[in-house]
């Protein structure tokens, strides 16, 4: 029987790519299952899809991705029926919450669920096992025509610019300073506070904003694929504008940037520039339109707070006395609503992303040939889910100057970025275009003698970094990964002491390296690395102690026939 109209309609990118799959805490959503529900469960399951059908639908999703595979598997059949979301949930070894739990629950009730539950079955991407050495990501990067790139923090700290998550970046600043009193760094760019404190980021937005700063090599690397017509679009997390400065035109800011302000009161747009005097003096920029409607509300308050006061109407008066100090305020003097308060167009903490994210990954998924990831510790979600919302068949290449351990990317280059590029270019026999920008000179007029030679300086110091790179090629050596590290590969400086057995010896594999790397440091790492890898491994084991049955709920694999180990 048809239980519901079909939701194909309803499935837009928008609620599938932002998703944050950790939104859903299966911790609290947890409940316990008394023996005899777990067991109708497990029957449930393994009365439905087969292990078959169950292989086909996982090849399907991550090939097709999400949007694409909910709504052909919602779509109706030939008897306009549609297929069961909890069969699908189940097979995936997933029990919904107990809110969902009950056979009779409608798909339109666990379509938001599924969206989660599936992002998480879309998380286990499986490295591809023809691709691992450094040779292979020099052909990738030749013979692939729609590249996309997806860029971080990065790839601009060489330009001076600090990134957000290191030992040394804005947030550890933000936390050793103390100067704000934030309970959290990342209050910073938290919109909910924004609204209450804006003087807060104003106080603190000229140490990031981008003036003076020129492309790094990554940049104009960047622009070098464009130019050479190999880049499908580089999505940046970014809020600098450098891609712009160097001349990338496919470039989607997900984050937004300083290249555009709005007031959060009526939407209106200005040039960044509009209110760069503002950041500088370290002042809040509000909006003339929006202010001019409140000062008329004000007087209209006080003209009638007078009037009252005049006509001896003390009960009244007293009334708006009351209100007076408050009315002033900045916490109720915009008469509800949002602040007429001008904000950079940067998405904060609580902001959706712009609906072009969604409509380019839509669209870009479908002509990409190689993903490569630069410069980014992929922490912040969505964009850090863009690696399993394209074809998990799409080669990965993940440069960065240290690991992570939560994604499979295909090659990891590890080292600076900024060397790895103009090495890997050299091989290819690209040359990466300088910097583009004009140097303007400080105007003599408007500083003193100190402050015009500090000026220059400055000036010289980030052109310097523009155009030269820590590991120049003809100094560069590469360490391989051995084992199940081999698609790991450390730049370095030839003749370094540098201890690296650490980051490209497998646990399984103690044989060294070409540095003779010390071997007791090896074996300490080597222990970490074996954690990680087994909690790396633990989402897709399947359950083998009934004991053990809520891992079920989203990070095992479909319930188990086997029968219980004591």
């Amino acid at each position: 029987m048809n239980e519901e109209v079909p939701l194909a309609h309803e499935i837009t990118p928008a609620e599938t790519y932002q998703i944050d799959s950790d939104d859903y805490d299966s911790e609290q959503e947890r409940d316990d299952l008394d023996d005899e529900e777990y067991d109708q469960l497990v029957e449930e399951a393994e009365n439905g899809y087969s292990d078959e059908e169950m292989k086909a639908f996982t090849d399907q999703l991550k090939e097709s991705g999400l949007v694409n595979f909910l709504r052909d598997y919602l779509a109706l059949n030939e008897r306009s029926e549609t297929r069961s979301l909890r069969k699908l949930l189940l097979g995936f070894g997933i029990i919904p919450p107990v809110a969902l739990r009950h056979p009779s629950t409608p798909n339109l009730l666990l379509l938001p669920f599924a969206n989660v539950a599936l992002s998480r079955v879309l998380r286990r991407r499986k490295r591809l096992a023809h691709l691992s050495s450094l040779q292979d990501a020099i052909n990738l990067l030749r013979d692939s025509k729609r590249i996309i790139i997806l860029s971080g923090a990065g790839i601009s700290t060489s330009c001076g610019i600090p990134d957000f998550r290191s030992s040394t970046g804005l947030y550890a600043q933000l936390q050793d300073e103390g100067e704000y009193e934030l309970d959290d760094p990342q209050q910073m760019f938290d919109i909910r506070y924004f609204r209450e404190r804006p003087e807060v980021f104003y106080s603190f937005a000229k140490q990031i904003y981008p003036s003076n700063f020129f492309p790094s090599p990554c940049h104009r690397w960047i622009k070098l694929l464009e130019d050479r017509g190999q880049l499908l679009r580089n999505y940046t997390q970014n809020i600098d504008t450098l891609e712009n400065l160097a001349g990338v035109t496919k470039v989607l800011q997900c984050h937004g940037s300083f290249s555009t302000a709005s007031c959060l009161r009526c939407k209106t747009r200005v040039p960044g520039p509009t209110i760069e005097p503002y950041i500088m003096a370290q002042k809040v920029p509000y909006c003339g339109t929006c202010r001019e409607t409140r000062d008329r509300g004000l007087e209209i308050r006080r003209a009638r707070k007078e009037a009252a006061k005049k006509s001896k109407l003390k009960g009244k008066a007293k009334e708006w006395d009351s209100g007076s100090e408050e009315e002033d305020s900045d916490g109720s003097e915009w008469g509800g609503g949002e602040p007429g308060i001008i904000k950079p167009d940067i998405t904060f903490f609580g902001q959706a992303l712009d609906s072009e994210f969604d409509q380019c990954l839509f669209k870009d998924r479908e002509e990409v040939d190689l993903l490569v990831i630069i410069g980014t510790s992929l922490k912040v979600a969505p964009v850090s889910e863009v690696l399993t919302h394209i074809p998990h068949s799409v080669p990965q290449i993940f440069i960065n100057l240290t690991p992570v351990h939560h994604v499979q990317p295909d090659i990891c280059l590890l080292g600076d970025a900024d060397s790895i590029v103009t090495y890997l270019s050299t091989q290819l026999g690209w040359t990466i275009p300088p910097p583009s920008v004009v140097v303007h000179p400080p105007n003599p007029s408007s500083q003193g003698s100190e402050e015009l030679s500090s000026a220059v300086q400055d000036n010289e110091i980030k052109l310097d970094r523009a155009v030269r790179v820590a590991i120049p090629p003809e100094e560069a050596e590469w360490m391989n990964g051995v084992g199940d590290m081999q698609h790991v590969h450390l730049l370095r400086r030839k003749d370094s002491t540098e201890t690296t057995e650490a980051v490209l010896s497998s646990p399984s594999h103690s044989t060294k390296t070409d540095d003779n790397t010390d071997d007791e440091d090896g074996q300490d790492r080597n222990q970490d690395h074996s954690q990680r890898s087994d909690a790396q491994a633990a989402p897709f084991e399947e359950p083998n102690e009934h004991a053990n049955r809520p891992e079920l709920e989203l990070e095992d694999d479909r319930p188990s026939k086997r029968p219980k180990v004591e």
